[in-house]
């Protein structure tokens, strides 16, 4: 009986331990999100790493826009403008980086605008907090599930 008890601990803890880690990881991109929800520019810069790259895949190819711009833009938004409504599907973490794919539906002043996936690169600092490093998206507006 006490090896079933300390076999389902260590089992709990591992849990508990991936899911705090998972946790700590989901934070910057849940943050991202809420300060796009209120347009904070303040909060959106410490989502970022200080070499962070944003990416989205058009038609066209790769387009690439400047984190700074991107801040910028946000800032001029009315709080509830924004709401960029996630699910995380997967997270690997190995060290220092993590992986995270989120579909995502995208909602401008209340009314649907588009959907697609976010594949987010986060890295672990020296302080111990994690930054997003990378992000790329695709956007389309049909095939579209509501992700509430």
């Amino acid at each position: 009986m006490n090896k079933i008890f300390v076999i389902a601990l260590f089992f709990g803890s591992f849990c508990f331990g991936q899911q705090t880690n998972n946790q700590e990881v989901e934070k910057p991109i849940r943050n991202l999100f809420l300060a796009m929800k209120n347009a904070d520019p303040e909060l959106l810069k410490t989502t970022f790493s200080d070499t962070a790259i944003l990416q989205t895949i058009t038609k066209d190819g790769v387009k690439s826009e400047d984190i700074k711009e991107f801040i910028a833009s946000i800032s001029k938004m009315a709080k509830d403008d924004l709401d960029e409504r996630i699910t995380v599907e997967a997270i690997h973490v190995d060290g220092n980086l993590a992986s995270v794919f989120t579909p995502y539906s995208f909602y401008f002043k209340g009314k649907f605008s588009h959907c697609g996936a976010n594949s987010f690169q986060l890295v672990k600092q020296q302080n111990g907090e994690w930054k997003i490093q990378y992000i790329i998206d695709t956007r389309r507006k049909d095939n579209c599930k509501d992700l509430k």
